[in-house]
């Protein structure tokens, strides 16, 4: 595996504050979607950006990041891949997290590849229907692996921060540039597993780029502190290293 599995530390970090500019919607198949839009007359002619959140799905922070990413001039679609059960933020007391995937919070309502991919298409389909002609896409700790297993469904370039339980077959089919921000302190993403990755990416022939960042852990570029200066720092800039490559790559 290229990336480890979900555990406590993808639901720990800090809420960020601001006003969120988006609109909540809904996309096929009866989902719940954030939909943030460019600011007028600043919009890239057909470039939008699939959000693929972490396991607290549409929530403050991922909405703000919706927004900025908006505010560089793409249409961003983030969607609901947890179908109304996504975890909450500093959840507190034994979760069992492979049972969540597995069966989700009530049984009935899965969170593995055959619930996710179907609503991952849908808004891939989605943005297209929009006039969205080339697909950028982020994803964040969970969200990583639906980046990487879906360039064959409409992405052209991806970002990945942190990423969670990606599997290496995945990363090897991958059919377009792919930039990767890692944290110091993250035994999801640890160096083997960064070192690993490098070795497949280059394989794959494609555009890539791994980024390291001192002094912070797994979740900084969606959930860190931000009064602590280096946390700062690394998510914003972790958020510009995305930008930039998709301004390089689509």
């Amino acid at each position: 595996m290229a990336s480890g599995h979900v555990d406590k530390c993808c639901v720990v970090g800090t809420l960020h504050e601001g006003e969120t500019t988006g609109k909540d919607i809904k996309i096929e198949g009866n989902i719940d979607a954030y939909l943030a839009t460019p600011p007028a007359g600043k919009a890239r002619d057909g470039q939008g950006i699939l959000f693929v959140p972490d396991v607290i799905g549409i929530w403050q922070n991922s909405k703000l990041l919706a927004d900025n990413f908006a505010a560089q001039g793409y249409t961003v679609l983030l969607p609901d891949i947890f179908n109304g059960d996504a975890l909450k933020l500093n959840r507190t007391g034994d979760f069992d997290f492979a049972a969540w995937i597995t069966k989700g919070s009530t049984g009935d309502n899965p969170h593995t590849p055959p619930a996710i991919d179907p609503i991952i298409v849908n808004a891939i389909k989605t943005l297209k229907d929009l006039g969205i002609k080339r697909i950028g896409a982020v994803g964040y700790c969970f969200g990583a692996k639906y980046v990487v297993r879906h360039y064959k469904d409409g992405i052209d370039v991806g970002y990945v921060a942190h990423p969670t339980m990606v599997e290496e077959d995945e990363l090897a089919a991958i059919t377009g540039p792919l930039s990767i921000a890692a944290a110091q302190t993250d035994h999801i993403f640890p160096a083997e597993k960064r070192h690993k990755s490098e070795e497949i990416l280059i394989k794959t022939g494609q555009p890539f780029q791994i980024n390291l960042y001192s002094g912070v852990v797994h979740g900084f570029a969606v959930r860190c502190d931000t009064s602590v200066k280096i946390e700062k720092w690394s998510k914003e800039q972790a958020f510009f290293q995305a930008v930039t490559w998709f301004d390089q790559h689509l």
